[in-house]
Formats: structure tokens, sequence, C-alpha cells
């Protein structure tokens, strides 16, 4: 065990990773602190010339890419991670082998892998975050950089902190409308890196805000964000879809406001990428479904923010999109949603003749099954080799989602089915007389539901399950009760596939109610064991 000066010498340099660490350090008797930025750069010349400043950088988006899960990157906690456990989260994927059994059954504990980690490299992320706000402005006091360029890296800081602080409410608080005002716990917003003593004590012994806290700051630092970020045209190749950029920003903004049903402010942040808006011209959907992930992710019209892979930087063979949903073949979609009625059996999204090939993969597929059965595999996800595909963050498909939902809960059936059938009607073998119509609901909350459908068919896959059942806890026409019942993990059998009838097979999982804990992720035992605050502020139950 080191002495308690050899410690005191790493918390000083200690620029990138959040104080929940320092117990584990302390406890294992290792040395798994991070000291520099990305690259061995010790934390007073991190922010000396402009190279580093941008090596600095680079490490922030590391840090959401790859994360730290015993020594090897999984992709916590945007890299992968986010749709993994966004997805076995939820009812619409089957979980086949225990890869993701604690998540998908929800016998998760304190100490369960998945939850500490994205607990801690989530953590870690902000905690980079922090540290570039403070060194790209001192680095422009200092005249290394143009006040211009400290601002971008602080843009991107101040997004990366926002998404950071809402992905972990997902998981560990519950939703925005639990209690009036938002008024019960969240997590703590976290705005001091740990780069000095009086910064970890403070950080180390921090409280859990309240929701409507959170929300506030995560929208404050978006905003600022997306007013000191480049525009997608200000970024050339792929970083104009895998740095931030003022698009990027305003597009998590409506996915932030509608978990807080904040209908107006949602159609706002649409309103800027339509005719008229800001950001006009600037993204829009590609003609085929599977547009989006073309080129790996990179690069297209519809893509607004993803988190960049390569063949030598991944999560691996253990965390990797490409290499779980479709070369390991872990996780299948459930025949839950392939039977739901609204997905029509001719939908460009999974028709065999068109979306899948059995026993091969198409290179236009979006679905495949596996040798002469009938159990469907995602293909978004191209490259089950090198893991290069983009973790997709935020696609136009969604802002457009977003605001057809805002709109039908405003009553505006009109504005509402026309962004529906924006993303849906190409998905269509035959739009001209499938496209919904006005004819095709009674009103506006039977346009609600098939809306909530669609996001579902669209972003199969893509984690984006979990956080609609968290914030529809609460829909007053379409409420989901706690964590729905799914499958038994399991390969499903080939029969469940077969359209025609909604799924009524067996559910080997059953529904856990919002009022039980499991509903929640606790906080992970390394941290309240470190911090007494938090310890009196677990989550009920754990």
């Amino acid at each position: 065990m080191k002495n308690s000066m050899n410690y005191i010498k790493q918390f000083r340099k200690l620029v990138l990773v959040p104080a929940v660490l320092v117990a584990m350090v302390i406890s294992s008797c290792s040395d798994i602190i991070e000291t520099s930025p990305y690259s061995s750069i010790d934390e007073n010349a991190a922010f000396s010339t402009a190279s580093l400043c941008e090596l600095s950088v680079n490490g922030m988006y590391e840090a959401a890419q790859r994360g730290y899960y015993n020594g090897a990157g999984r992709g916590y906690p945007l890299g992968a991670a986010f749709v993994e456990q966004g997805d076995c989260r939820g009812e619409d994927v089957v979980n086949i082998y225990a890869f993701y059994q604690y998540t998908y059954e929800g016998t998760y504990s304190t100490g369960t892998a998945n939850n500490v980690w994205y607990w801690s490299d989530t953590y870690r992320l902000i905690n980079r975050a922090n540290i570039v706000l403070e060194g790209a402005q001192k680095a422009a006091d200092n005249g290394v950089l143009t006040q211009e360029k400290a601002d971008e890296y602080k843009g991107e800081a101040l997004a990366f902190r926002a998404i950071a602080h809402f992905e972990l409410l997902m998981h560990f608080a519950r939703p925005y409308k639990d209690t009036p005002g938002a008024t019960h716990m969240g997590v703590p917003y976290r705005k001091l890196p740990n780069n000095t003593p009086a910064n970890i004590e403070e950080n180390a012994a921090q409280g859990r805000h309240t929701v409507a806290e959170c929300y506030q700051w995560i929208l404050e630092d978006l905003n600022q964000a997306e007013s000191l970020l480049p525009a997608k045209a200000g970024r050339s190749g792929k970083a104009a879809v895998t740095r931030w950029t003022k698009q990027a920003a305003a597009a998590i903004k409506s996915r932030v406001y509608l978990h807080m049903y904040d209908w107006a402010n949602v159609i706002t942040e649409a309103n800027k990428f339509k005719t008229g808006g800001v950001y006009a011209g600037t993204v829009g959907l590609t003609t085929t479904p599977n547009g989006s992930f073309a080129s790996l992710g990179y690069n297209t019209t519809e893509n607004v923010f993803s988190i960049e892979q390569s063949s030598t930087n991944n999560p691996t063979v253990n965390g990797a999109l490409a290499s779980q949903y479709k070369r390991r073949q872990l996780v299948c979609i459930s025949p839950i949603v392939w039977r739901l009625g609204t997905w029509l059996p001719d939908d460009l999204r999974r028709t065999s003749a068109v979306m899948t090939a059995a026993g091969t993969v198409d290179a236009n597929a979006m679905v495949f099954t596996v040798g002469t059965g009938a159990v469907r595999f995602t293909n978004k996800y191209k490259d089950e080799v090198g893991y290069s595909d983009g973790s997709p963050v935020i696609r136009y498909a969604e802002v457009l989602l977003n605001a057809a939902e805002a709109y039908a809960r405003q009553n505006n059936v009109t504005a509402g089915l026309a962004d529906l059938n924006l993303v849906r009607n190409r998905a269509l073998a035959d739009p001209t007389t499938q496209a919904y119509t006005a004819a095709s609901f009674a009103d506006n909350v039977a346009l609600l539901g098939a809306i909530l459908d669609e996001r579902r068919i669209e972003f199969i896959m893509e984690g984006r399950r979990w956080p609609d059942i968290h914030r529809l806890q609460f829909c007053p026409y379409f409420p989901i009760n706690g964590i729905p019942a799914k499958l038994a993990n399991a390969m499903p059998a080939n029969a469940d596939f077969t359209l025609g009838t909604p799924y009524t097979g067996a559910l080997g999982i059953t529904a856990k109610p919002y009022s039980d804990s499991r509903f929640l992720w606790p906080l992970p035992a390394i941290e309240t064991d470190a911090n007494p605050v938090l310890a009196a502020q677990q989550n009920p139950g754990y």
C-alpha cells in the first residue's frame, strides 16, 4: 500500500477521473488513478501549447467513447454502453446469453459491474469536461489559444457535461415528473475539476442535487454550449458529426425538454432545423431507413451526433456494437416489438425481400436472420471485424419524432402527423396508400399512440427504449407502470416472430412496478462507502 504522501502527490495531478475512484484505489491497493489528460501529459503542461490543448480535448472524447472497465474499454458512457444498457433495460430486445443478464432481468446490486462502471466512467467524463473548461480559458488568458478556439473547446466540454449528467439521471434517478417541481433526488452535478486537494475534497463529499436542479444546469450548459460551438459547416469530414456542433446541442435539448414534458420548447428546438430555422438545410433525413447507418454512420445528412470508433480505438469485442449485436449475436430483436401492429409487414425496415436475408446479410439490410431460423438481429452496425461503426447519439429522425409527439400532445394533429410521416414514409413499401392521414386517427391521442410506436420501431437497437420507458411513467394517455414484462433470458423460438397477430407468448420475466426499487440502479457501493452524504441518499431498497 502506498503511503498517504504518495496519494497526495497523485491527487494533485488527478485531472481526469472522478473522486469515486479514490476509494477504489485505496481499497484495492492498486494504482488506477489516471494522472494525465490523454497521453501522459502533466496537468500543468496539458494546456501549455495549442497542440496539447487539442490533445486534452481529444481525451475528453476518449472518455465518452471508451471508458475504463477493469483496465479495458467497454464503451461507457456514450461509446456503446448507453445503447446496450438502454436496450436491455427494456422489453423490445431479448438478451440471449449471460452478458447483459443483470441489466435485462433487473437483478443488479450496489456492486454490479455495469452499474458501477456506468457511474464511474460517466463522472470520469464529467471531470475531463471540467478540466477542459478551466484549462481552455487559462490557455486563452495566457495567449496559447485564441478566445474563439478556447470557446469552441469550452462548448464541447459543456455539452459533454450536460449529456453525461442527463444519462446518469436516466438510470439513478426517478423521472422529472415524479414529484411536483421535480424536487426529488437526482445525481450530484459536478462543476469542479478534481485538480486541487480542495476540489477533490468538495467533490468527494458532494450529495445529490434535485432533479429540477440537474435539469436546470443541463439546459444552462447546453444553451451556453450552443452559443460557443461551431456549426456543422465549420467542421470537416467525420468531425461534422463526431465533434459537438451547434446542431448537436440543439438536438439534445429537444430530447431533454421531452423528458420535462415541456412541449413548447421541444418544438422550439426542432424548428431550428426546419424551413426558416437557424439550422435549416444543415441536416435532413436520408431517403432510405438504412441510409443513416451507411458509411458506418458517418457523414450522412441524418446523423447529428455520433461517437467515433476506429479499428484501433473502440470499446473492444466486449463492448462494440457490431460485436455484441451482430458478430456475437448476444441480443436480438424481441417478438414483442417485431409483431407490433403498427409495424407493417412490408415495412422496409424488416421486409425479407429488401431488408433481410436468411443466413447472409445484404449490404442494405437493417435486420438479418440466422441460418434457416427466423430470429431477428439488427444490422444497423456493419463492421463486425474492425468495430468502427459510430455510436449513434442522436439522429434527425429523433428530432422530428420529438416534435411530432409535442405537437400531438398540444392537439396539433396536422403538424404532428407531418413530422411522423416524414420519418415513417421512407420505410413504407407504398407511401401513396400506406401513409397515415388525418382520417387514420380518431383524435390527437390516437396519433400520439402511433408516434410512440414509431419510436420503438425506428430506434430499435439504438438504446432509446429505456429513456422512453423512464419518461412515460407519467404519460396521462399511454403510461408505462415500471419495467414491462419481457421474454426470458434465452434464444427465443423462431415461431415467435411470425407476423399477423401481437405477441401473446410466454413472458419469462415479470413486470416490475414503478414502486419497485429495481426501477432504479443503486448508487455504487464504492461511492457510498467513500461518501457518507451519498450513503444516506442511497436509492431505497439497496
